[in-house]
This record gives C-alpha cells, structure tokens and sequence, in this order.
C-alpha cells in the first residue's frame, strides 16, 4: 500500500529542477477499490460542494403546464439566405471611434471643451500651460496623439498644438516623434494645405526628424489632392534618394499612378507598374481604375486589354470602382459593343451598378445613338429600385436631345418634376437647359421660352447656356425682338455673356435683316465692340484687305480658340445673307485659312480628292466650294495634273434634327450647274469624274459666281 500511495503522489509532482530521467518510468498499476477506501481524501468532492446548492435551486417536480404557457414565446429570428451573417474576422475596415470617444481621454475631456471653444486661429498654448503646468505634469505622447487626433481637421488648430509640444523643455522628457507629424500632416492633407504640409515635411528634415513610409505616403496623397502633381513626383522621387531607405507601399504606388496618369505620363506609368510588380507588389482596385482611366482618357483600347490581362493574372475581380472605370474607357475608345458585354458581365458576377454606373452606359448608348437601350436600362434602374441622381437624369436628356426622342425626355421629365416620386432627383438647371434644347431643335420656340420662364419662376436661377439655346431658338424663328428681350433681361439679372454666347448672337444676325439687324447689333455692342467694328468693316467697301485682317486677328486672339471657327463661319453668313460686298466671303475664307482654322478641309489621295464641308455652316459651305473650284480652274488652265474623281462630303444628316446642310449645298450645286451628283454608296456625299468637272470649269464664264 505504501508503495502504491507513493507512486501515486510521484506522479502529480515534478521532478526536481536539473534533474532529467533518461528513462521512461513505467506507469503505476491501477489502485484497487481496496487501496481507495483505504486512504480516503480530507477534500470534499465537487458533487458534495454542489448538493446544498441544488437542493436550494432545483426541484424534482416538473413544470407544471400552465406556467410554461403564460412564458411569452420568443420571436423569431429571420435570417437572408442569400446573405449569411458575417464572420467574427471581417476583411472590412471597422469604423474608427473618435479620439473624444476613446476610454483613456476621460481625463482630457475638459482641456477637449476649452479647445473645441476656442476660435480657429487662437494660440493654444496659454490653454495647454495650464492644464499640463510644468515641470510637475507634462503632457505624455498619448496625451499629444489623442489631442492631435481630437483636433482634426482644424488645421490651424493642429500647428498651434504641433508648435506648444515642440517648444517644451528638454527637462520636461517628452519628444515629437514621427507620429504625431504624421497625424499632423493628415489634417493638413484634410484641409486641402499643401505649402502648409510641405513646408512641415521640410522642418522634418531640418529637424532630423525621420520621414517614414506614411509621412511621404500622406504627402504625396496630399499633393494629388491639391492638384500638385510635380509635388507628388517630386517627394515620390526623394523617396528613392540615396539618403533614404523608405520603400513604397501599396497606397503609395496607387496614388503616383494616378499622378502620374493626371499629367498623362503613360511611359512613367507603365514603367512604374512594372517596377513595382517586380518588386511584389500586388496592385489593388485603385490602381486598376487608375490604368483604366488612363487608357481610356488616350482612346488605347489595346491598353485596356491589357488591364483586363493582369486583374486576371493577379486574380482581382473587378468591384464597383473598377467597372466603372472600365466602362468609361471603352465609352472613349468607341467601343459600345464591349461596353454592353462588360456591364452585362458586372450584373451576372452579382455586382450592383450605382448611378455612375448608368451614367456612363448612358454615355456610350447616346453616343452609338442606341436611345431605346439607353431608356429600357433605365426601366430596369426603375424597377430595382437604384438611387438615381441628377447627373444620370439629365444625361438622359441630353441623350434624348441627341437621337430626338421628344415624348421619351418629356416623361422622364415630368418624372422628375413630381414630388411624389422620392428615387428620382428635381429637376436642376441643367435638366431645364437639355429640355429647353430638345425644344429649340425641333424649332418649338413657344414650348422653349415657356419652360425657360417655368425655370425662372420656380427660382432656379439659369445659366448661360439656357439663354444661348433660347436666343438661337428664337432667331431660327425669326423672333429676334423676343430674342433681345431675353437677353436684355438675362443681362438685367446679372448674365455675363462669353464667347459662346457671342457666337450665338452672330448667328441672329446672320438671320435677322432691317432694324431687328441693328437691335441685335446693339445689344452685342454692349460686351463686345471689336465684333461689331468687325461687322461694321465687312460693310464698307473703301476697307481694305490689310485692315480686315488685323480686325480680324484682334476679334479671333480674344476668343477662345473652340470658338474661331464658329466665329468665322457666321461673319461669312452675314456678308452672304446681307449683301454685303461680294469679295468680303472669299477674303474671310482665305484669312481663316491662313489662320489655320480651315486646315483640314481638303484631303488629297492618288485618284481623289476630297472637300470634307461637314464643320462649316451653309455660307462657309458655299465659299469653301466656290473657292475650291476657283483653284481646280487655274490649275486645269495650267495644264497641272488633276485625279479621276473629286468628292464633296457634307455629312449623312442622318440625325432627325439635322440642319440640312446636304440639301442646302444640293440647291446650290443646281444652281452653279456643277457635274456633282449625290454617291450612291455614301450618304451626303457629291461625286464627280475628272473629264466632268474639267469640262465645266472651261464653259464657265469668268463671271461665273463659281469660278469668280
């Protein structure tokens, strides 16, 4: 017995310390019930602790049934099978609780009041003394994180606070480290203060405080939002220096792509694509969006494949962002057909489009002039339910106005004009001026100024491209005095006309004849004089050609420079539509071609040549022909070498609001008896052979207003 109890107590007790056994001690034979009772323990056994206890909380009795009927039941608890309840270990980011929040800033609460009282450019420092007096309590570097943190964004605040910790004694023990420049640089980055956060960084370096990987991540992440792209490259690039041993990360090399891809640096981007894939960097749904808006920005569908390729290699599927980066990109690259295939792959891999999404389908749907898909996917946006915002709606009009679906845009409209309907946003200024503009290409110049005065009395204030569509509107209806009032009220309530505008109201002119010519003229005068001494130059035939041109030059330099062409083609319809001298047309053609402005209108091949006329208005179209001709004549009468066959491309006017530019240039062809003829293969387009035209040109008189 002795020996049993023994082995028993030697296995519950560890061996002494330096001893080691080298040999497995055998196991104790089991006790017998002999030896059990023989020793019995002085510890009472869990079951005999836990007998008073059940006698004073158990029963033997079974609930009696009408006690569990009066129990309420327990509701039960739906669970979404499509959606299973997330797990313990979420890869989403947990939202950050606020510094004031944080258990250890209890006793920082009323030095945070004091703060939060204080105006935004007080100095902090008299109010920080006396809470942390010196040199008994100093400020701890927790202390200083969490004030940082409480204080962002309040910029100003947060130098102040940056200045009183870094102005502390030296006996005081505390140090600024690079954290809390960091939190400091993340309010600046904030605030939109770059010279403020650079100049910060540099103290760093003065200080001999080193700058790790989130101070020039933050600093380059600051200057992309501030738009200082050199900036970027330029901290990006001391990153690399031999004095510093910081590599980028992942938030780093996401945001110098899309620097780079801002000051569209396509070589660096790819460069440092491949740099940093190289190096083992996994690039993450930012950088993807960034090379995808890249490519599509430069029309490079081939680069686009090549985003698809590596999301695949590095085994990314695409999300929201990313798609709709993608589906931008194809939009510019002109490629509606892949852009449909993509969004319909987004939908079937279950990813949920948002306004942007449609936005930019609805893009390349008016564009590819498929209006009815364009409004069935907003049928089906309707139908799930999905937000919409102001921006999809009215390019959805604009879409409209485009392919001239009239009824379609007025219900979507009306749509949004109803107050009822939540999911659909007010109409806005620009959702008036689409509609406005699909009245005024119709030519329904009451239906335009009513909504237009709809639009100003329900306190929308208009913009300048509502009063340009409507004053066109109106001079295309030959209303011009209904055309000056707008724009003399427009001008009442503040309306700062451009050049634009300007353009719009030489077209009225064009259109206008007697003292409606001079109302318009009038009010013109008013923001633009050199026009209208321009106008006034085109009517004097003692003005010489010299003259002209350096009015001209004057007129043109103080335009924007999409404007120069539609400048010209007007000041060409005046001298045309109000008999002005008849030089005048040609001597403005050859100008604005001497100005570049007509540089690509003749296409030369081996066995054609080509008048493209599809930018110009009916008077520059008639002018540019004419002097084409003149030219064909001198060098048939000088014997040069001419093609088989000559084509006039006016455009296929295929859009229902077309101005009708082709049938305007057919009447003028009849009129000069030109051998042209409509081609049968292309839409728009007058064709004729070299033995053709040659022959009319020899039969034409000099007097010809063709050759002339």
């Amino acid at each position: 017995m002795a020996t049993a109890a023994s082995a028993s107590a030697f296995l519950f007790h560890a061996p002494p310390r330096g001893h080691h056994h080298h040999h497995k001690p055998k196991p104790a034979s089991r006790p017998t019930t002999t030896l059990c009772s023989a020793a019995p323990s002085s510890t009472p056994s869990l079951a005999d602790q836990l007998e008073p206890l059940s006698r004073t909380l158990l029963t033997d009795k079974p609930t009696p049934a009408a006690d569990r009927a009066q129990r309420p039941t327990p509701e039960p608890t739906w669970v979404n099978p499509s959606r299973p309840r997330p797990t313990v270990l979420s890869l989403r980011r947990q939202r950050r609780r606020p510094a004031a929040s944080h258990p250890s800033s209890a006793p920082l609460q009323p030095l945070l009041r004091d703060l939060r009282a204080l105006p935004e450019d007080a100095d902090l420092a008299p109010t920080l003394s006396a809470f942390f007096p010196l040199p008994g309590s100093p400020p701890t570097s927790s202390d200083a994180l969490l004030l940082l943190n409480y204080l962002h964004p309040s910029w100003r605040k947060t130098l102040s606070l940056l200045a009183y910790l870094r102005a502390l004694p030296a006996d005081a023990g505390f140090a600024v480290d690079t954290i809390l420049f960091n939190v400091a640089l993340k309010s600046l980055r904030a605030a939109r203060r770059w010279d403020e956060a650079e100049r910060l960084a540099l103290d760093m370096l003065d200080s001999g405080v080193p700058l790790d990987n989130i101070t020039y991540s933050t600093l380059i992440t600051a200057a992309r939002r501030c738009r200082q792209f050199a900036k970027a490259v330029e901290w990006f690039e001391r990153m690399y220096s031999p004095g510093s041993a910081v590599l980028p990360d992942e938030v780093t090399y996401s945001a110098v792509l899309d620097v780079y891809a801002q000051l569209r640096m396509k070589e660096e981007v790819l460069a440092l694509f491949d740099r940093a894939r190289g190096s083992g960097w996994k690039p993450d749904h930012v950088a993807f969006a960034v090379l995808a808006k890249m490519f599509g920005e430069a029309g490079d569908y081939d680069g686009i494949q090549f985003v698809f390729k590596e999301m695949r290699e590095v085994g990314i599927k695409p999300n929201i962002f990313v798609y709709n980066a993608l589906l931008e990109a194809l939009g510019k690259t002109g490629k509606p057909g892949l852009a449909r295939n993509l969004f319909e792959e987004m939908t079937a891999e279950g990813v949920e489009p948002n306004a942007r999404t449609l936005t930019a389908v609805a893009k390349i749907y008016g564009r590819a002039r498929w209006g009815r898909d364009a409004l069935q996917l907003w049928d089906q946006m309707r139908e799930r339910k999905i937000p919409a915002d102001s921006i999809l709606c009215n390019t959805l009009l604009s879409m409209c106005a485009d392919v001239g679906l009239v009824a379609e845009a007025e219900q979507l409209f009306e749509e949004m004009k109803d107050p009822d309907l939540t999911d659909v946003p007010q109409p806005d200024k620009w959702s008036y001026t689409a509609m406005i503009n699909i009245y005024g290409s119709i030519k329904d110049a009451d239906r335009a100024l009513q909504l237009f005065v709809e639009m100003l009395q329900s306190g929308i204030e208009a913009n300048i491209m509502s009063y340009t569509i409507v004053i066109q509107c109106l001079g295309k209806a030959n209303r011009i005095r209904d055309a000056v009032e707008v724009l003399e009220a427009g001008l009442e309530r503040g309306l700062k006309p451009d050049d634009r505008l300007c353009g719009c109201l030489l077209s009225v002119v064009a259109l206008s004849s007697g003292e409606e010519t001079e109302l318009v003229l009038g009010c013109l005068e008013k923001f633009n004089g050199n026009l209208v001494k321009l106008i006034r130059m085109l009517g004097d035939d003692q003005v010489g050609t010299d003259e002209l041109k350096e009015q001209l030059r004057a007129v043109l330099n103080a335009a924007e420079t999409e404007v120069r062409r539609p400048y010209c083609n007007c000041l060409i319809d005046i001298c045309q539509n109000h008999g002005l001298p008849a030089r005048r047309p040609r001597e403005l053609f050859r100008l604005a071609q001497c100005y570049g402005l007509y540089s690509k209108l003749h296409i030369r091949k081996d066995d054609e040549w080509l008048l493209d006329l599809r930018s110009l208005s009916v008077g520059a179209a008639k002018t540019a022909f004419d002097d084409w001709m003149a030219a064909l004549s001198e060098r048939a009468a000088q014997g040069q070498t001419l093609p088989q066959s000559f084509n006039v491309f006016t455009g296929s006017s295929t859009h229902k609001f077309a101005q009708g530019l082709a049938s305007a240039f057919a009447a003028h062809l009849e009129e000069a008896a030109a051998p042209f003829r409509p081609s049968e293969s292309q839409v728009g387009s007058f064709v004729s052979s070299r033995d053709e035209l040659v022959q009319w040109l020899q039969t034409s008189s000099s007097s010809s207003p063709v050759v002339g």
